[in-house]
């Protein structure tokens, strides 16, 4: 039996950088336990690697149910199996969101520190961006957050020029607070390599501290119970059944095992845990439900007039965020429009020979369709039923034709002329139901899945407004699924800022 103080569960995003600050208390005996193993694969460092690294070892490789708003299409989500999680796989996009979509956090919560003034010190702390020193970027962080420059694809520069052309403003990157507009992707890259969680926070001198253990290979079965505490974590590693004790647990393991390890635990939805043969001991009645997701449709394809030079940072150069049918307006964005230098298509087509062509990719920003995951057995090995029902509501259909109409405006313009032959996807559509044809079978995953561990102040929500588990003193959520509804752009900036928020108040508190 192995005892600590503070064990984290999940060595990913939220669990690395959680390890590496709560470790900074020297009393106190910190161990991650992690189901997969280092990082090795030198393909990860390669930002333009990013989508071939999908289906390998260390991914989870999860697969949605077939979704009826997708043409039926089953989704493959891919989600990080080692030290750094899901940030060795991502597209390294650093995005904060918009202040509008924290606001609504405040509101589920009634707590300001999930605010964007709340959350602003902790994402000015957690970042090391090349526009630092301002007062609104950080600098001096442990993660490189760089807007490039000169390596931006000239056909991105064009799609640039192009949103210019109908009205949207240029913006310095995408985490001051005002999204709408055109600018290039602020990537987790220095000197022209992906940076991971890992990378930043569990450094070699923290890795040195006598009170850190990593612990790889560690796959957790279960939280043993016993009245309103976590007693042990029941393990399975290299050489067999583990015992892990600690006065205090954290869950990192993400949007899908969080929740899927609390329910082989017995908390949960009653129904569901019956269903899957699990014993309720803490009726959680959200716990998996609220499952968020972001789509992109991909895409409206274009044939390049000339050799497309392949990108020097992660193919998706540029996104490009606005208000549905008003190129000139401000405020929170509701589509979005990216450009892609590469044929970026879904399985449903057939992509044209690379510099052949290039994407523009469009999605909704914040949709309204929300799905559930369940357990489907007791044991880590039995599937995990996902189902996000991708584009369920009239709201996200209608938004999402929207952003294919601005993306194919966008694409029509004369500043695209010079690398434009034409268009090659979708064609000609005549009526909306050939739209929405077309969507459901363009749309595939920007790897987004939250919420199924939602915050908030209300009876129903999973942990409350501090991330504590509703029903247990000693366990508290801390990653990607505690978010109660999605930012604008891509989450892992802001499950970073929750990260770091929770660590500072727990040191507050572990000081006072």
């Amino acid at each position: 039996m192995a005892r600590y103080d503070v064990a984290i569960v999940g060595g990913g995003s939220a669990g690395a950088l959680l390890a590496a600050r709560l470790s900074e208390d020297v009393s106190r005996q910190v161990a991650v336990i992690e189901a997969g193993g280092e990082p090795t694969d030198p393909d990860i460092w390669n930002p333009a690697a990013w989508p071939a690294l999908q289906g390998r070892s260390y991914d989870w490789n999860y697969r949605t149910k077939a979704q009826p708003g997708t043409a039926g299409r089953v989704h493959s989500w891919a989600r990080g199996r080692a030290i750094g999680g899901s940030s060795l796989l991502h597209a390294m996009g650093h995005m904060r969101g918009h202040p509008e979509d924290f606001a609504a956090w405040v509101e589920a919560t009634g707590d300001a520190r999930w605010g964007w003034e709340g959350l602003l010190p902790a994402f000015m702390a957690i970042e090391d961006h090349n526009l630092g020193g301002d007062g609104i970027h950080g600098k001096g962080g442990p993660l490189p957050v760089y807007l490039p420059g000169e390596e931006v694809s000239p056909v991105a520069r064009a799609f640039i020029e192009a949103g210019a052309a109908l009205g949207l403003p240029r913006v310095r990157g995408h985490n001051t607070g005002e999204m709408i507009g055109v600018t290039p992707n602020s990537l987790t890259i220095r000197n022209g390599k992906r940076v991971t969680v890992a990378d930043a926070w569990l450094t070699p001198a923290v890795r040195a501290r006598k009170n850190l253990t990593i612990l790889t290979g560690q796959l957790v079965r279960r939280l043993k119970l016993e009245r309103t505490r976590v007693a042990a974590l029941d393990a399975i590693g290299p050489d067999g059944p583990v015992e892990i004790v600690a006065d205090e647990i954290i869950l990192c393991a993400g949007s899908i095992e969080s929740p899927a390890l609390l329910m082989r635990s017995g908390i949960g939805p009653q129904d569901v845990l019956a269903a899957a043969g699990v014993a309720c001991k803490i009726s959680s009645p959200d716990l998996g439900r609220n499952l968020q997701d972001h789509l992109l449709g991909a895409g409206n394809l274009y044939a390049a007039r000339r050799s497309v030079t392949p990108s020097r940072l992660q193919h998706s150069e540029s996104m490009a965020y606005m208000r549905a049918g008003d190129f000139a307006a401000n405020g929170r964005p509701e589509i979005v429009v990216g450009c892609g230098v590469a044929p970026i298509v879904s399985e449903c087509f057939t992509p044209p020979a690379a510099g052949t062509a290039y994407s523009l990719l469009f999605g909704v920003t914040n949709p309204s369709s929300r799905g559930s995951l369940r357990i489907t057995g007791a044991e880590p090995g039995d599937p995990i039923s996902i189902d996000p029902c991708y584009l369920q509501t009239e709201r996200d259909r209608t938004l999402f034709r929207a952003a294919l109409a601005a993306a194919r405006e966008i694409g029509g313009l004369p500043e695209l002329a010079d690398w434009r032959a034409g268009e090659l996807l979708p064609g000609p559509l005549k009526t909306k139901s050939e739209i929405d044809s077309f969507i459901a079978r363009a749309a595939i995953t920007h790897h987004h899945p939250s919420g199924t561990c939602r915050i908030g102040n209300d009876d129903r929500s999973v942990v409350d407004p501090d991330l504590k588990l509703r029903g247990l003193d000693n366990l508290h959520v801390v990653d990607g699924s505690v978010i109660p509804s999605l930012t604008a752009g891509p989450i892992h900036a802001a499950i970073l800022a929750i990260a770091e928020t929770f660590a500072r108040d727990s040191l507050a508190a572990a000081a006072s």
